[in-house]
């Protein structure tokens, strides 16, 4: 299969996983409504299907790096997103939905290190290019699923939304037989805890801990201002569910084309730049919106903010694969246990904040993006790593020589 034509396909497996897990931008404020939620309660939903979905992200970023048949993997997650959201639609109560959803959003998670793992593994030279461009697929669900799932609601309830958000996943997961099939295979081997060890210790210290730091709090920003959004144009402008969906889509399709030229850019003057820049102009609007000015200057700076997070993104997790230098899927699930595990919580602190006041939560977004700017300022890039001795074996070098000095 041709180079182009197998990253189109991921793209658009991306973007079939990711549909269903968008759309609940949307749902998850009308079931707010419906079921008559406080912000915070509705920033906690948002944060257990993030934690159900982090879950995932580990487990299957191991499997990529020692299963052969990857393409096998990747067809499961489609079904299990599918069957997952339909039968998360049929929840009763606040606490069944809550569960179904982070179980349903187990399989879109376990896509990710999977897919990212495939091609990052393949595209050693411009990983954050063809990081960008898959990203594409699903920063498309994020800006189509929301207004597709706004008009949609003005129609039918938030159960018949979710069931329909399923269909995407179920159609890819038929057509990716073909797909699956084209992916090169890797050696099988068994999971070593020296190697494990020796890649958790590359975090634990040093630039990897500044490193998770600031992925952790990037993360917490993007997903304070993206679940409270759309409830903030409710509560505070009257918004109905086609006119926010309108909205909150156009505040993300700028970051989203700009995802892989951002990728590329970072791939030729390095990772620190692009970070620094990108979570520093988040967090200049976030400061501005914080003073609550005019709807459309209101607008224009969450277009912003969520547009400059948005479009860092690859580069960001371009160069968590810097840092070992090995492992790809591993790493990436890891990377992404910190994006959508730990970084969730900005949605529940977000919602917290607004309890208070929306100037209140804008400002808790704009300080989480100022610390991640900080924080990728003073973290090392693109670590210079010798073709023959990953830092992987280094690290088991080190552990092995601690082991008889002992």
């Amino acid at each position: 299969m041709k180079h182009r034509t197998f990253l189109t396909w991921f793209t658009l497996g991306h973007f079939a996983n990711d549909w269903s897990v968008t759309s609940l931008w949307l749902i998850v404020p009308t079931v707010g409504i419906v079921m008559e939620l406080s912000p915070a309660e509705v920033g906690l939903l948002f944060t257990i299907c993030n934690i159900g979905g982090a879950l995932a992200y580990l487990p299957a970023g191991i499997l990529a790096d020692h299963v052969s048949n990857r393409g096998r993997l990747l067809v499961a997650t489609f079904w299990w997103v599918a069957v997952g959201y339909l039968l998360a639609s049929m929840a009763p109560g606040f606490w069944s939905l809550a569960l179904l959803l982070a179980v349903a959003g187990m399989g879109d998670a376990a896509w990710h290190p999977i897919a990212t793992g495939v091609l990052a593994r393949e595209n050693r030279e411009r990983r954050a290019h063809v990081l960008g461009i898959h990203a594409i697929g699903g920063s498309l669900a994020e800006v189509l699923s929301p207004l597709a799932v706004g008009f949609l609601l003005a129609y039918i309830d938030w159960r018949g939304a979710l069931a329909l958000s399923a269909l995407p996943a179920a159609l890819m997961g038929v057509c990716f037989f073909w797909v699956a099939r084209a992916i090169p295979r890797v050696e099988r081997k068994l999971v070593s805890k020296q190697d494990m060890l020796g890649l958790l210790n590359m975090w634990r210290r040093g630039n990897g801990l500044r490193m998770v730091m600031m992925i952790c709090l990037y993360n917490m920003a993007l997903m304070a201002l993206l679940s409270m959004i759309p409830l903030y144009l409710a509560d505070r402008h009257g918004f109905g569910p086609e006119a926010a969906g309108v909205a909150f889509s156009a505040m993300l399709i700028v970051g989203t084309l700009a995802q892989p030229w951002v990728g590329k850019i970072s791939d030729i003057i390095g990772r620190r730049p692009v970070v620094v820049v990108g979570n520093l102009a988040a967090a200049l609007a976030g400061a501005l919106l914080v003073f609550q000015p005019s709807l459309w200057v209101m607008i224009a700076a969450m277009m912003v903010a969520v547009a400059a997070l948005d479009a860092i993104r690859a580069a960001i997790l371009a160069g968590a694969v810097d840092h070992t230098g090995h492992s790809e899927g591993t790493t990436l699930g890891l990377a992404f246990v910190l994006l959508d595990g730990v970084g969730a919580l900005g949605a529940v602190l977000a919602g917290i904040a607004a309890g208070f006041s929306w100037p209140h939560m804008f400002g808790l977004a704009a300080a989480f993006s100022f610390a991640a700017a900080v924080l990728g300022f003073v973290t090392v890039f693109g670590r210079h790593i010798p073709k023959d001795e990953p830092p992987i074996d280094r690290e088991r070098q080190r552990l092995s020589a601690a082991r008889d000095a002992k």
